[in-house]
């Protein structure tokens, strides 16, 4: 199952995609639950559906404006450092980390899928970068979650585009990281029972024509069950909340000479048995 968010006919509306349509909900669902976070938020995905493969209302995925697939999610989470790669491009990898890094982003910093990625004003335009990365999507709460019981609370998985400031992150992480409409996610949600093993999934970013990123999910440092673990360790993980894992090695700042973004660039960022998740720099 797919899903995600949208305006459709200048309304915000949400549904599962299918055979190139977002299908829809009837309005007397939409009275219950006036967004997709507020059905995962009861556990009523089973239910939506239902609902919409009676309701019979669907748009076609090329008329639709893909937005974020949960719009305000309580928590986005961000994984640092965690594939194995030189940074920041001196040449010499950094020892791997005993403890897993976190940082947060803000609803602001992200916009949907064919959505222009902004490119920050003064100085900061000529440190802008990319970072493809799986995202994990939390289905059911849960604080002090153990590795062995992850699985239960993902809803799914998704494409994370973690936009940053390189010569920001210098003195601020948080600022690096939260610049206005800086990177992206979606297009969809795909729900686990669409992906096999999530230790296997293959990681690719494009840059225009280039390749740019090349990996997998189990290069990872630390897996997603321990990602997910720790993260539930610190504050409870809610229905929404949204974990990107980590960028593997290829990102503008680690190139040479180092490549960041300019205005026309097209990032798009893959993740196999998920898809694509493509947008310009302007």
């Amino acid at each position: 199952m797919k899903l995600a968010t949208g305006i459709v006919n200048d309304v915000i509306n949400y549904g599962l995609i299918e055979d190139g349509f977002l299908l829809l909900p009837t309005d007397t669902f939409k009275q219950k639950f006036n967004d997709l976070k507020s059905v995962l938020v009861k556990g009523c995905i089973s239910e939506l559906e239902k609902d919409v493969r009676m309701s019979n209302l669907k748009c076609e995925l090329s008329k639709l404006v893909y937005l974020p697939p949960v719009l305000i999610p309580e928590k986005i989470i961000c994984v640092g450092l965690n594939y194995e790669k030189p940074y920041p491009v001196k040449g010499e990898s950094p020892p791997k980390s005993n403890d897993i890094i976190l940082f947060g982003k803000e609803t602001s910093s992200l916009v949907g899928h064919m959505q222009m990625l902004e490119i920050p004003s003064g100085k900061a335009a000529f440190s802008f970068d990319y970072e493809g990365e799986i995202a994990v999507v939390i289905g059911k709460g849960g604080r002090d979650i153990k590795p062995e019981d992850v699985s239960s609370h993902i809803l799914g998985y998704t494409i994370f585009n973690d936009g940053s400031v390189r010569e920001w992150q210098k003195h601020s992480i948080y600022a690096g990281k939260n610049f206005q409409n800086s990177g992206s996610w979606g297009p969809y949600i795909s729900t686990k029972d669409e992906i096999s093993d999530h230790s296997r999934l293959r990681l690719t970013t494009m840059l225009n024509d280039n390749r740019v990123q090349d990996t997998t999910s189990d290069q990872m440092i630390f897996s997603i069950e321990q990602q997910v673990s720790y993260a539930s360790s610190l504050f409870e993980l809610t229905p929404g909340d949204i974990i990107a894992t980590g960028s593997p090695d290829g990102t503008g700042g680690s190139q040479t000479p180092r490549r960041h973004l300019v205005a026309g660039d097209t990032v798009k960022v893959s993740v196999s048995g998920i898809g694509d998740l493509i947008n310009t720099v302007g």
